[in-house]
């Protein structure tokens, strides 16, 4: 055990057994593999890409190494193209506890063009890079550590690979932004923002493939049965194509996936300039996709940025929890910061007064559903990052109202996969991994707020 963990053993002991980091604690505990964090032992009984991430920043507080270890082992599994996949397979769970599982995916045999590894099966589509930006406090958190195990010098070289593979591989729009090519790599499955898109695609037979997600959650709150007929008919076409990037169907430039890059470029600058490298061009390269993000993303007219649809070249008029991630950024411009919070407090989202939490979907737009799938439930980590990102802008009354709400429903929800905005109701998987990593973290770092 490191000694930070040892100290933080130590402070939990005299901790009453019911206080909320004893409570997250004990989530992560029961969700560690021995080499990494599953999401939910039921649910998601895997690796999957941008959890890790959260739930490294989460563990931080608890175990500088195991945070560390969580963020190595993801990598581990990065392809030699760049990408790091969305799930990093459990050899160890039977093929048929989730689907798609990698008799699916076939990244051994599929992707051995694009550098799949041969000694780990993974998926082939990515989730968005909140990986550096992980990278970065897990590091701060001890160190001394983590220079004397080599963390950064080890993952960086990994990291400036990926943001490499997004930025030169995915840029399918030609504006400087990258694409994601599948609903699951943007991480909210099932946004309305992605109907209009997905409309064009046939979906693949209900019979070729069954649903393990239905034997863990309500089919009322999961995707429809069109709609994952829809993901499944994208995911083969993307791996009978060997993965290869290019032109695709379905392409969209979504803020969320973006902010998070630029966030973690910035991280990645950091990070350079601790290993003693330069920083100047990755702050700057930061800044041109910011610039980028706004001209090609920001809608006056909705208040917020909004998904662009490429193979159609417009925007698409649904306001999702997406487009509220942007302010994350340090550089935003301030009358977008401006806009971005009345959005977040008005009746589109209704933080502070209808909603406890950020929806992940316009409480007014004509497919909201409180309850089901990324169509109006809202999240913990994108409430997380909307909470940093009001902080940052020094937009106090609304991050602490956020913050306040965030920590009290992950405990009493049991740290729920995500709850209903209204009433703070669970739903979906209990003792959820970056519910109760970002509750932890909120935490600590509320504690260690001075004043």
């Amino acid at each position: 055990m490191d000694r930070t963990a040892q100290l933080t053993a130590h402070a939990l002991s005299y901790a009453p057994p019911d206080a909320l980091p004893v409570r997250a604690a004990r989530v992560l505990d029961a969700n560690w593999t021995g080499a990494s964090t599953v999401p939910s032992r039921g649910l998601y009984p895997h690796q999957w890409s941008w959890d890790s991430a959260f739930i490294a920043i989460g563990l931080r507080h608890l175990s500088p190494l195991r945070a560390q270890t969580e963020l190595e082992t993801l990598l581990a599994a990065q392809w030699t193209d760049g990408r790091v996949p969305h799930i990093v397979f459990n050899p160890s769970v039977p093929f048929d506890a989730y689907f798609p599982g990698p008799d699916f995916w076939r990244s051994t045999t599929a992707g051995r063009a694009a550098g799949a590894p041969r000694t780990v099966q993974t998926s082939g589509i990515v989730q968005p890079p909140v990986h550096a930006l992980a990278a970065w406090l897990v590091h701060r958190a001890d160190p001394g550590l983590s220079h004397a195990r080599g963390f950064l010098a080890r993952v960086y070289p990994r990291l400036a690979a990926w943001h490499r593979y997004l930025l030169r591989r995915r840029d399918l729009g030609g504006g400087g932004l990258v694409s994601v090519v599948h609903p699951w790599e943007q991480g909210m499955d099932n946004s309305p923002c992605w109907d209009a898109p997905l409309a064009r695609i046939d979906p693949a037979p209900a019979r070729s493939f069954r649903r393990a997600d239905l034997d863990h959650g309500a089919p009322e709150d999961r995707p429809t049965d069109l709609d994952y007929g829809r993901y499944v008919r994208l995911a083969v076409e993307y791996r009978d194509a060997r993965y290869a990037d290019g032109h695709r169907e379905f392409a969209v430039e979504d803020p969320s996936f973006n902010a998070l890059l630029i966030a973690s470029e910035h991280a990645l600058a950091h990070i350079a300039a601790e290993l003693g490298a330069g920083s100047a061009a990755r702050h700057a390269r930061a800044e041109r996709l910011t610039a980028a993000l706004v001209e090609r993303l920001w809608s006056a007219e909705s208040g917020m940025f909004l998904c662009r649809d490429v193979s159609g070249g417009e925007l698409i008029p649904e306001r999702g929890v997406s487009g509220l991630i942007p302010l994350l950024l340090p550089t935003l411009p301030g009358e977008l910061v401006t806009a971005l919070v009345r959005t977040l407090t008005g009746p589109h989202f209704g933080l502070g007064g209808a909603t406890r939490l950020v929806p992940s979907y316009d409480l007014l737009g004509e497919a909201f559903d409180p309850h089901r799938y990324w169509r109006g439930p809202a999240w913990f980590n994108t409430s997380w990052l909307v909470e940093r990102g009001l902080r940052l802008h020094g937009e106090r009354a609304p991050a602490d109202v956020l913050g306040a709400a965030l920590l009290e429903l992950a405990e009493a929800s049991g740290f729920a996969e995500y709850v209903d905005p209204f009433t703070g109701e669970a739903c979906g998987a209990r003792g959820f991994g970056w519910t109760a990593a970002l509750a932890l973290d909120l935490h600590q770092r509320l504690l260690d707020r001075p004043g």
